[in-house]
């Protein structure tokens, strides 16, 4: 099966601590790096995850909060000392290119490559990338700015031959690539073999969602529904929900919530207070909710 694996930066919250580093994370599709948000530290965890600068070219900002998109000017300068030439691009909303490209023009002169803002819209959601094995759809979020979080969408993939029938019929190789989409094998006595014969289905598309930041938000469910994995926010313990109320973010319980309704593989809390010393009591509070949940943490691995 191809590579689909997200790669957790940092799960903390806004405050930096020495057990957490601010939000950011890379999914690795077929070797492809996309970052998702941008906090302080994000590129020394790159690197101590040992991932290839060169491989990243795209970056996905949810929002416009310090914690989720300061470590832009860092990496944007370090990729242009290590001599990067292709295109980088920054999707975000529209005001991360008015706030960012002073900052890139005055502390990152002549880079040798073009960063590229794509702007979307985080109030509705809609397709804001593709190529041939990836989609990515932003995920409307409710918080206290304009919020989106991110849907990584595998595609379809071509059905498997099966190698017995197509040596059985003796089908030439030049037509193999034409029955795995769907065409039928016409036999040399004119017998035409409908190409299930030499086919079996592909695993279904696999789907990762990030959901950070946000309050307890319905309308998230049907957008996320049957992902495999889900990252969501649980900032807060239920004894803090006015709290979490006050400031938009979710509880464990709340975020746990999300994924029994969406019926999620399995749901991955993070971005995490630093009032909690032991995130242990905010992985309990979901267990009870959603017993397929883990606690995010530096260095994860997630394969989806």
């Amino acid at each position: 099966m191809e590579r689909f694996e997200v790669y957790i930066l940092g799960c903390g919250s806004a405050l930096p601590t020495t057990k957490h580093f601010l939000s950011s994370q890379v999914v690795n599709m077929r070797d492809k790096l996309y970052m998702i948000d941008c906090g302080e530290g994000a590129q020394l965890q790159f690197r101590a995850m040992k991932q290839n600068f060169q491989k990243l070219n795209h970056i996905f900002i949810s929002h416009l909060h310090g914690d989720h998109c300061f470590g832009l000017p860092g990496l944007i300068s370090t990729l242009g000392l290590l001599g990067r030439t292709a295109d980088l691009h920054i999707h975000a909303q529209s005001d991360a290119e008015k706030l960012f490209a002073p900052l890139f023009q005055y502390f990152c002169k002549e880079l040798p490559y073009k960063v590229c803002f794509q702007a979307f819209n985080p109030g509705k959601s809609e397709l804001i990338f593709e190529d041939k094995s990836l989609k990515v759809t932003t995920i409307p979020l409710k918080h206290r700015v304009p919020t989106a979080g991110f849907l990584f969408e595998e595609k379809p993939r071509s059905p498997h031959i099966i190698r017995e029938m197509i040596d059985f019929y003796r089908v030439p190789p030049s037509q193999i690539r034409a029955i795995k989409e769907g065409a039928p094998f016409v036999t040399g006595e004119g017998e035409t073999i409908p190409y299930t014969v030499f086919t079996r289905p592909a695993e279904p598309p696999r789907k990762y969602a990030y959901c950070s930041d946000t309050a307890y938000y319905e309308k998230v469910i049907p957008i996320v529904a049957g992902v495999n994995t889900l990252y969501h926010e649980a900032t807060f313990s239920s004894a803090d929900l006015a709290r979490a109320k006050e400031t938009f973010h979710s509880s464990a319980t709340q975020a746990a919530s999300i994924a029994k309704a969406a019926n999620a593989g399995r749901l991955i809390i993070g971005h995490f207070s630093a009032r909690y010393p032991d995130e242990q009591i905010l992985l309990n509070e979901a267990l009870e909710i959603f017993p397929k949940t883990q606690l995010a943490y530096e260095k994860m691995i997630l394969k989806v």
